[in-house]
């Protein structure tokens, strides 16, 4: 399946919809007469139509009615609120980016053999720096997946994997921004402790950050061994070193990922709330 003369709903218009939006039209996968975004929030849908040239609604029915590709940009608790809403077109695709719902559940909840991919984004799709992987349900084919690669591939890489792997990548990819920022926090507050002025701490563990990044992405070395070319015989990384490694840093690491995954498992187990909002991301 090409992207070529096919309409692409997204239910939903939050911030990994607003991405693969503009990176599909960035990247002139499709045309903005191609995508349809649904949503209860007027102001997005005004954000997106202004923004976008795209045509908007508030009614998850309609945004399907003549979908070739419906993209669920939702939170996974409000899946089953946003499935009840619109019955799926025989002949549609349904690409999940819900953390936690399996493909087998929206297959059940949009009454049976629908083709559904499921993906797991991350939010560095938002400056097109991404990492989506893809995993297909009962009744998907090759074509599908081919498609839904196309679309995460506006935003950053993409890899095929088993779904019973999803939530692993969920912790380590989905959740994985997250740790770095928090890893980016600290670096900063303690550099500003120490009487670092603090917009140059932040210049200067941002720059730190992304240098490690590419050298990682550009170099054929594995992380140990540039970790080690890192650190000389007592010197000062080494002495920084020691104390993570006595303070147990790889471990808490591994606890952390793990508690993330086993979320993952939980959400798709999770019943949407009364409250929530059908269409929010």
């Amino acid at each position: 399946m090409s992207l070529q003369n096919k309409t692409i709903a997204f239910i939903g218009a939050g911030n990994m919809a607003e991405a693969l939006i503009r990176g599909l039209l960035a990247t002139k996968a499709v045309k903005p007469a191609q995508i349809i975004a649904a949503d209860v929030r007027p102001e997005r849908l005004d954000f997106f139509a202004r923004t976008f040239s795209i045509r908007t609604t508030g009614d998850n029915a309609a945004a399907v009615r003549d979908a070739t590709i419906v993209v669920l940009a939702i939170k996974p608790q409000q899946m089953s609120a946003a499935l009840s809403t619109f019955r799926p077109p025989s002949s549609a695709l349904f690409v999940s980016i819900a953390a936690g719902v399996t493909t087998s559940r929206i297959e059940r909840e949009l009454g049976g053999r629908v083709r559904v991919i499921r993906v797991m984004p991350n939010t560095p799709a938002l400056v097109g720096a991404g990492a989506a992987a893809l995993a297909k349900g009962a009744h998907a084919t090759e074509d599908d997946l081919v498609a839904a690669e196309e679309i995460l591939g506006a935003v950053g890489i993409t890899a095929r994997l088993d779904e019973k792997l999803i939530d692993a990548i969920t912790a380590l990819s989905g959740s994985g921004p997250a740790y770095i920022f928090l890893v980016a926090e600290a670096l900063i507050q303690t550099g500003v402790t120490m009487g670092v002025e603090r917009p140059l701490a932040k210049r200067f563990v941002i720059q730190t950050l992304y240098g490690a990044a590419k050298l990682l992405m550009e170099s054929d070395e594995e992380p140990d061994l540039l970790r080690r070319k890192v650190t000389s015989p007592g010197g000062t990384t080494e002495a920084a070193l020691k104390v993570m490694s006595k303070r147990k840093l790889v471990e808490i690491f591994a606890e952390a990922v793990k508690a993330a995954a086993q979320r993952s498992k939980e959400l798709s187990q999770d019943v949407a709330q009364p409250q929530d909002r059908v269409g929010n991301r």
